[in-house]
């Protein structure tokens, strides 16, 4: 067997997902599912203060709902983590019943395919803070895509919106992204992993090496 046989092998490993990231993975994004319930009515006073200061600066405010697409990839480390941990908490947030309905399964598949990129441009190798913060970014680019209907054939929640609201709005959830879905989820990690529960994950072996 030549050398870079024995790489592929180990890489293809590395991207096999096993029963316990798949449990874990679940745990995660049904976990942040509640959070984004507890969010849907929670969101409402912070960006009705926002509004009025500057059209499309509520932005700033969606951030928790990216969160699941960074947290699962941070802890399980495999291709598809991101995707899965948003779109799983989507679901969630849909069965359970929120004032968009099923809408917000479409938001969170763009939101996890924004924060699947930026993995998957690093190679999903590359697990650090600023990491985080760039798939939590990405994430909040791919909600503002659905969200002012970017793409034709995708009616979101701002469709028709002026392009100076279109602006603001983009770039207030890519920053709101980067710091309650990105840093946020990198600080959750770091704080579990300090508690031995992810002795199981790279993050987990991680810190202990750290």
């Amino acid at each position: 067997m030549t050398a870079s046989t024995t790489v592929r092998n180990r890489t293809a490993r590395s991207y096999r997902w096993r029963v316990v990231d798949i449990v874990v993975a679940s745990v995660l994004g049904v976990a942040c599912g509640f959070l984004f319930i507890a969010w849907n009515v929670g969101y409402q006073g912070p960006s009705n203060l926002l509004t009025p200061v500057l059209p499309g600066i509520q932005g700033l405010v969606n951030g928790v709902w990216f969160i699941a697409g960074p947290l699962v990839a941070l802890v399980v480390r495999k291709p598809g983590a991101a995707l899965y941990g948003e779109l799983l908490a989507a679901v969630v947030s849909a069965l359970v019943g929120n004032q968009w309905g099923a809408t917000v399964l479409v938001s969170g598949l763009m939101q996890g395919i924004g924060a699947e990129i930026l993995f998957a441009v690093l190679g999903y190798r590359v697990w650090t803070w600023w990491s985080a913060l760039l798939a939590g970014a990405l994430a909040g680019v791919g909600a503002s895509v659905y969200d002012l209907s970017l793409i034709p054939g995708l009616a979101g929640y701002y469709a028709g919106s002026s392009p100076q609201f279109a602006v603001v709005y983009l770039i207030a959830q890519a920053v709101s992204g980067a710091v309650l879905a990105g840093l946020l989820a990198w600080v959750l990690v770091q704080a579990l992993a300090r508690t031995g529960v992810l002795a199981r994950f790279p993050a987990g072996r991680a810190r202990r090496a750290g």
